[in-house]
């Protein structure tokens, strides 16, 4: 085993690093604190029962779209390079609405930022060599809207990323074969399972960013710029996600995970 999780070739081993960084330091909350001029955390003290429930509907409702979208539209395209900045235009755009309107506003901007997002997200594994077309990858896209957060019950003692792998897996196994048949809606039970799962999650980044649209002083110009870090930090996971993937397709996801692993203990040590 010491052999098997030592054998990375050393460009692979930069490329897992660059991943981990990636996926480890999102830094969200302080970005978007960054714009408002106020701790995220102080603002989610505050949140009120009714509020909450809206943001937890919202993303419940925005995952939906996401994989309805992810079944109906993501094909194996050819592209030359993700349209990275396209995608920010688009997300700027529809949060300079949800940014006019406020918090209700995000029931009707977040499904659409949402898709846009998926879209960018396709495009990232596309250029790491994955198929969008194919069932696996499809949930693997919308698998990234759960990197945006982790939640208490997360296994400390392992990366907050495989950790949250590990939560998914069971559904997320059950939710391939079924798209993978090729017959049904989203409303099958395994369905309906991976979408909770991974929209419990995707609610954290969500009342993060609901919460910077409704601090005083933030109108539709700077709901603009928070969509734009929204979605920046969501292309940030896919290609730290989907550079992990292809690194599993050469090398098996047990060396990738245990090589992983050393990265993030030497990273606490310095």
């Amino acid at each position: 085993m010491t052999e098997l999780v030592s054998a990375l070739p050393p460009d692979d081993q930069a490329e897992l690093e660059r991943a981990r960084v990636l996926l480890e330091s999102p830094g969200l909350a302080v970005q978007l604190a960054n714009v408002i001029g106020t701790p995220i955390e102080s603002l989610m003290r505050g949140l009120p029962g009714p509020a909450s429930r809206l943001v937890d509907k919202a993303a419940r409702k925005a995952v939906e779209v996401a994989f309805d979208a992810a079944r109906r539209t993501l094909r194996d395209e050819n592209a030359a390079a993700p349209s990275l900045r396209l995608h920010q235009v688009a997300v700027a755009g529809s949060g300079a609405v949800g940014g006019f309107f406020g918090l209700p506003g995000l029931l009707v901007e977040l499904p659409v930022t949402t898709t846009t997002m998926l879209r960018s997200i396709a495009d990232i594994a596309r250029s790491e060599g994955a198929a969008p077309g194919e069932p696996d990858t499809r949930l693997d896209c919308l698998q990234v809207l759960a990197l945006g957060g982790t939640r208490p019950d997360d296994d400390g003692a392992e990366s907050g990323y495989f950790a949250t792998r590990a939560a998914l897996a069971q559904q997320v196994t059950a939710a391939t074969r079924y798209v993978a048949s090729g017959v049904g809606t989203g409303s099958a039970p395994a369905i309906v399972q991976l979408v909770n799962g991974i929209a419990s999650r995707f609610s954290i980044p969500v009342t993060q960013k609901a919460l910077a649209q409704a601090a005083p002083l933030v109108g539709a110009a700077t709901g603009a710029t928070l969509n734009l870090i929204f979605m920046r930090h969501f292309q940030s996971a896919a290609r730290g996600h989907f550079i992990v993937r292809r690194l599993e397709r050469v090398h098996g996801e047990v060396a990738v995970r245990a090589a992983y692993a050393r990265l993030a203990g030497a990273a606490r040590k310095r």
